[in-house]
């Protein structure tokens, strides 16, 4: 009687396998950027058959767009979750800094580079790197009215003051793509200094207030925990 016992197969059902798909897609769009998502190099990296794929995504711009969404959703979650029950306004937006501006960052910044680039020629993506950016202003923002109603921060625009602190760190995002070297102090800061200026704040008030909340339950994917700043950053 043979000793080899052959595993037996198990089905995942079609919204697991197509999670699966979707996540494989994400990963590799971190790690190698959204030109690297094919149909050939999902089923490798899931062991199964190109064509497994297309049953899912026949269009492959569908899968690049998904991967997108689901990359950038997972760490709008991980920076600005909707629950703030913990902890009040400035200690939510002294974490959001801690980790949005950190290294530990750096790479799904380079992920909205790499597909504001594309959407210009990709339809389906400029949709959804569209509907993710009003995703993260819409958070943003709701908690920097939360902390003006609370009397925490001032401003006369939390849109205006929302779309300053973004386009800081979109230009930051841009410099850590490009940058290989050590950054500045003085850059590294000036998306918390943007802040601290447009919301009213004492100079260093967001760093004093940096892990109040700590990261548990909010790791950026794919990180570890001694790579995230300890202060607010870029």
């Amino acid at each position: 009687m043979s000793s080899n016992i052959q595993r037996k197969r198990v089905r995942k059902s079609p919204a697991d396998r197509r999670m699966e798909i979707v996540d494989a897609a994400a990963a590799i769009a971190l790690a190698e950027g959204l030109e690297g998502i094919t149909l050939r190099r999902i089923g490798e990296q899931l062991g199964v058959r190109p064509g497994l794929i297309s049953h899912y995504f026949p269009a492959v711009e569908d899968l690049v767009a998904e991967a997108f969404g689901t990359a950038a959703g997972t760490e709008l979650d991980t920076l600005l979750p909707m629950d703030r029950a913990a902890g009040t306004p400035t200690e939510h937006l002294a974490r959001f800094f801690s980790l949005a501006t950190g290294t530990a960052y750096d790479d799904i910044s380079r992920l909205w580079i790499n597909a504001r680039h594309l959407s210009r020629y990709r339809p389906v993506l400029r949709d959804r790197v569209g509907h993710q950016e009003a995703m993260w202003r819409g958070r943003l923002e709701s908690l920097i009215r939360e902390g003006v109603d609370r009397g925490e921060f001032r401003t006369d625009d939390p849109h205006v003051t929302t779309i300053q602190i973004l386009v800081v760190i979109d230009g930051l995002g841009a410099h850590a793509n490009i940058h290989t070297g050590d950054r500045p102090d003085a850059v590294t800061r000036m998306a918390v200094t943007t802040a601290e200026r447009e919301l009213g704040l004492e100079s260093g008030t967001l760093l004093d207030h940096t892990g109040a909340l700590g990261t548990e339950g909010g790791q950026l994917s794919g990180t570890d925990p001694a790579d995230v700043d300890a202060a607010p950053g870029d």
